[in-house]
């Protein structure tokens, strides 16, 4: 992509859909939480502006691209009726000042794989309906890492906004194979590995779990694995986790780096905060190659030179 082209990176996290962006520049980014503008900072050389609510749109440099992974909220029960007022008080709204302030060429927006149901489908009619409003043609499609040369199952919903485009493709699976042993370490610190009082509380929950008819619990993967269940931002917390099997021991968690790599991320990636939250970083962030697929498809859309 031409150094010209610039973008924003909104709910940047630790910036994983900036990554997808190449060479491009970066003229603006935002980010409330504390740690992932550490994460950022460390591996950008930039700290994030913080709550974007309080950041007047007039402040924001000009831009050709706005990316956001913005967290999914409801909006209000008054309905479609009240337009503009219906998405005052949400997330959404943020994107949507912005680029009608600013009116660039395009935008991707990444959500969970649930918006396109969230309250009845509400949700995303909304900010379809908001985008058209504001001059954007609007496309969406969910997309699986796993199609695109990440060993994870990884739905996620993917929102292209482009002016004065009536038409866009997404990008076609690669149908590449995957393996999960392609992307784990050897020689991994016991520290990753469940002691016997920690693996027999992942057993007594799932056993519970199931009596009580709940899917919830973890999910035993091997290097012959074709991908792994998603990854979450509570793994290593909550008991439904993706956990390794071991010979002659019991499983063990992924490392802070495999974790890195499932989501596509490059092993010089550095993480300067503790393990749980980099683990929580990860599990919030997005799948790269699939960013930069749906990326790609926008720069050809743009007649832009496409990314490297």
């Amino acid at each position: 992509m031409s150094s010209k082209i610039k973008f924003i990176d909104l709910f940047a996290g630790i910036g994983g859909i900036r990554i997808g962006m190449g060479d491009a520049e970066c003229v603006f980014s935002s980010e409330i939480d504390i740690f992932a503008r550490e994460t950022y900072k460390a591996n950008f050389n930039e700290t994030p502006s913080g709550d974007i609510t309080k950041i007047p749109a007039s402040e924001i440099p000009t831009f050709d691209i706005l990316l956001a992974g913005f967290p999914c909220q409801p909006f209000s029960q008054a309905g479609l009726r009240k337009g503009f007022d219906d998405i005052r008080g949400t997330l959404f709204f943020e994107i949507y000042r912005i680029l009608k302030h600013h009116k660039p060429r395009a935008a991707l927006l990444e959500n969970v794989k649930g918006l396109v149901n969230h309250d009845n489908g509400r949700s995303l009619s909304v900010i379809v309906t908001m985008l058209k409003s504001i001059g954007y043609n609007v496309f969406y499609k969910v997309l699986n890492a796993k199609d695109f040369g990440l060993p994870q199952n990884r739905q996620r919903i993917y929102i292209v906004a482009l002016r004065d485009k009536s038409s866009f493709e997404f990008p076609i699976s690669s149908k590449r194979p995957t393996r999960l042993g392609d992307i784990l370490e050897t020689n991994v610190d016991k520290k990753y590995y469940l002691s016997e009082k920690a693996w027999d509380g992942f057993l007594r929950r799932k056993k519970a779990n199931l009596k009580k008819n709940l899917g919830f619990g973890y999910r035993l993967f091997n290097d012959n694995s074709e991908y792994t269940s998603t990854l979450t931002a509570r793994y290593g917390k909550d008991g439904a986790e993706i956990l390794l099997r071991q010979e002659n021991s019991n499983p063990r968690r992924l490392t802070i780096k495999e974790c890195a790599r499932l989501q596509g991320y490059p092993d010089s990636f550095i993480f300067p905060v503790s393990n749980t939250q980099a683990y929580k970083q990860l599990g919030n962030s997005v799948a790269i190659p699939v960013v930069r697929e749906v990326l790609n498809a926008i720069q050809l859309s743009l007649h832009c030179r496409q990314l490297p």
